[in-house]
């Protein structure tokens, strides 16, 4: 019987041996958290980037509507979306790289960051031109 116990106790040893975060863990969720940030930052900045929108009030009361991106802010906008990217990409590496078990979450979120910021990197390259 006393067998079987320190069985289930070095099972249990070999299960938990991570249990300090290193350096790669804490860099990791600083990038995530920068990624979104910038992401949040860059939604806020395209309001005022991009062209307004024609509504009939609008053209009713003879409110000038801007039909072009700005130039300046589109360009925060360009960097903000690239460094976003950058850091969801380094993310997700670090993440490859130091995860080993099945049982590690996956970052789906940052695939998902991932895809929006190229996505729409390749939008404003289409139409602010």
């Amino acid at each position: 019987m006393k067998k079987n116990s320190d069985d289930h106790t070095n099972i249990k040893q070999k299960a938990d041996r991570r249990v300090a975060t290193d350096f790669w863990s804490y860099t990791q969720v600083v990038l995530v958290l920068l990624s979104w940030l910038l992401f949040i930052i860059a939604l806020v900045m395209s309001y005022y980037a991009a062209p307004d929108k024609d509504y009939g009030v609008l053209r009713y009361y003879d409110i000038e509507i801007r039909q072009f991106w700005l130039t300046p802010l589109t360009g925060y906008l360009y960097i903000l979306l690239w460094l976003s990217a950058l850091g969801s990409y380094l993310a997700l590496m670090t993440d490859k790289y130091r995860s080993r078990r099945r049982s590690d979450a996956p970052l789906g979120n940052l695939m998902f960051l991932l895809a929006i910021n190229l996505t729409w990197l390749v939008y404003i390259l289409v139409k602010a031109q």
